[in-house]
């Protein structure tokens, strides 16, 4: 049985006069990401892209969705799983390589997430549901590149 979930959200670009396309060097990239009931999100380009570096850029939205998406399958898993995770801190990467001027593409997002387990009994089972979490996670089935990741596992003191 095939189960849908449907996601809504309003991009809204309203430029102030004088900031329109009518030149690519006149018009702002400011926008904001609106979902009914949360706080409005503030996006710009990349500032490769003539963008606003104080917002965030839809390439670190993607990079962030993959990381937050593999952190949330990767609790649910030790929650089950009986591995006890203190702390998680994940330092992601991804490098997205231009192929034209006016085109690029991802080649690969890095997870690097740090994890605290409790008791070292626990420590191979947590480096082992980092692959199950990569096969579960609904964002890293959606994209056409590599999401690698390489974990660290701690052990509370």
């Amino acid at each position: 049985m095939s189960k849908e979930h449907h996601y809504a959200v309003t991009v809204r670009w309203t430029p102030q006069p004088g900031q329109d396309t009518s030149s690519y060097r006149t018009y702002t990239r400011d926008h904001d990401l609106v979902v009914e009931g949360k706080p409005v999100l503030q996006g710009s380009a990349d500032p490769s892209f003539r963008g606003d570096q104080s917002r965030w850029n839809p390439e670190e939205f993607l990079v962030g969705a993959l990381s937050e998406c593999h952190l949330l399958t990767y609790l649910a898993l030790c929650a089950t799983q009986g591995v006890v995770v203190t702390s998680y801190e994940d330092a992601a990467t991804g490098l997205m390589r231009m192929e034209r001027v006016s085109s690029g593409r991802f080649v690969e997002v890095v997870l690097n997430p740090v994890v605290t387990v409790t008791d070292a009994s626990m420590v191979e089972r947590a480096e082992e549901l980092h692959a199950a979490a990569h096969r579960d996670c609904f964002i890293a089935n959606s994209v056409n590149f590599p999401v690698r990741h390489q974990p660290t596992i701690r052990v509370a003191s």
